[in-house]
């Protein structure tokens, strides 16, 4: 989507301005063209000569540059943006430009452009949650040119903890990637789970899987980017939580089970990516067992979650994920029709550069309808956004 796209990045002066040179490699790692400009706060954090080495192009920190403003260079700058950035945006900035005031080149530039603006803040808690801020931000959003993503909650800078955190920086990539796209699944509720789960043998153990989590991640991120209301059911994992994201952490697959039953009648379309254990112990020992010998467990299958929803899915999509060593077309379209299911992703598991643990993925898509589509090895996200565009049609045919 981002393939020699025009892309202004606006750094304003917070301390998450370091991200912001993590920010410049992600977009240009996807195709687009890079710009900088830089507040002149922005400037104490990193220095303009750092984005230019990483963007390849001059940055702008100036008004009254001699060189650039001979021909009206904001002017300029804002026809040649196709997009336009904020990483971080600060309450300051976020303040001016629901204003209206051009007071130095990002903001002067910002009022001379007309492309689509993402606007990331990044700022202490309580300035987050103040009641201008809040209006000003509220001003921006009536506007159909400005998108907002919500940041993150953590640890901050300034030794508080709370909402303030700049987003990962891939969160900001799908949003970008999402000014770019058709917004064809707004207004609809999506839940996906992703991640592992684990099941207590006592205190200290557990049985689990390799799932990390990313390719349900990913799948909340691109369903957001294109306009979804998105939750997110995921076991542990250590990834960070997607913004603009609704999260549900849960350990066991009975929990998720009873999560995913909860959120099941409120959505559109479930995505039942998670590796959901098959089995768990019969029995927990209280406390950690120690080493005495041999140790033998006795299993009992968990909850049947796809199963159990079969009777409840009428006018939903339900889209199903098989990991399979062998015979995998074929094992797959046994559960989509096993489990009821509208679409099935079949996974090869046996090779070792794919799949768990691995940022990229291959496989093949079947629906109920007779359908079929080879996802050919490419990134997680990518898979994500091709997932998305073949059951984008189901949705009409599901209703039917």
């Amino acid at each position: 989507m981002l393939k020699e796209k025009k892309v202004l990045l606006g750094v304003t002066g917070g301390i998450a301005a370091y991200k912001s040179c993590e920010l410049v490699r992600r977009l240009k790692d996807k195709g687009a063209v890079v710009k900088v400009a830089m507040t002149d706060a922005a400037t104490r954090f990193v220095t303009p000569l750092t984005f230019q080495a990483l963007s390849g192009n001059p940055v702008r920190t100036s008004l009254f540059s001699m060189e650039e403003e001979q021909a009206i260079g904001h002017i300029a700058l804002a026809d040649w943006a196709d997009a336009i950035v904020i990483a971080p945006a600060t309450a300051n900035f976020i303040a001016k430009a629901a204003s209206g005031v051009a007071d130095d080149f990002l903001s002067t530039f910002l009022l001379a452009s007309r492309c689509p603006v993402l606007l990331c803040p990044s700022m202490n808690s309580n300035m987050y949650d103040n009641f201008f801020y809040k209006a000003n931000e509220e001003t921006l959003a009536r506007s159909a040119r400005f998108r907002i993503l919500e940041p993150a909650s953590g640890e901050l800078a300034c030794g508080y903890t709370g909402k303030g955190r700049l987003p990962p920086v891939q969160d900001i990539v799908a949003e970008v990637e999402g000014l770019f796209r058709d917004l064809d699944f707004s207004g609809l509720n999506i839940l996906v789970t992703a991640g592992p789960t684990r099941e207590p043998l006592d205190d200290v153990r557990f049985l689990s899987n390799r799932s990390t989590g990313r390719m349900g991640f990913a799948l909340a991120r691109a369903a957001r980017s294109r306009g979804a209301n998105v939750t997110l059911i995921h076991g542990p994992t250590f990834l960070e939580e997607p913004t603009g994201i609704r999260n549900i952490a849960v350990k066991t697959a009975e929990e998720m089970a009873a999560q995913t039953m909860a959120e099941f009648e409120k959505c559109n379309m479930l995505i039942m990516n998670a590796a959901v254990a098959d089995y768990k112990p019969s029995e927990k020992t209280v406390g950690k067992k120690q080493k005495a010998g041999s140790w033998n467990l006795v299993l009992e299958r968990t909850v049947d979650i796809l199963s159990g929803l079969k009777d409840k899915s009428k006018g939903r999509v339900v889209i199903g994920f098989a990991a399979e060593y062998k015979d995998v077309e074929e094992r797959a379209k046994n559960k989509l029709f096993r489990k009821g299911l509208d679409a099935i992703v079949g996974n090869d598991i046996s090779a070792e550069d794919r799949g768990f643990e691995s940022k990229v993925n291959a496989g093949i898509m079947l629906d109920r309808f007779g359908a079929r589509s080879e996802l050919p090895l490419m990134s997680k996200s990518s898979m994500a956004h091709r997932i998305l565009d073949s059951v984008r049609s189901l949705l009409e045919k599901v209703k039917q």
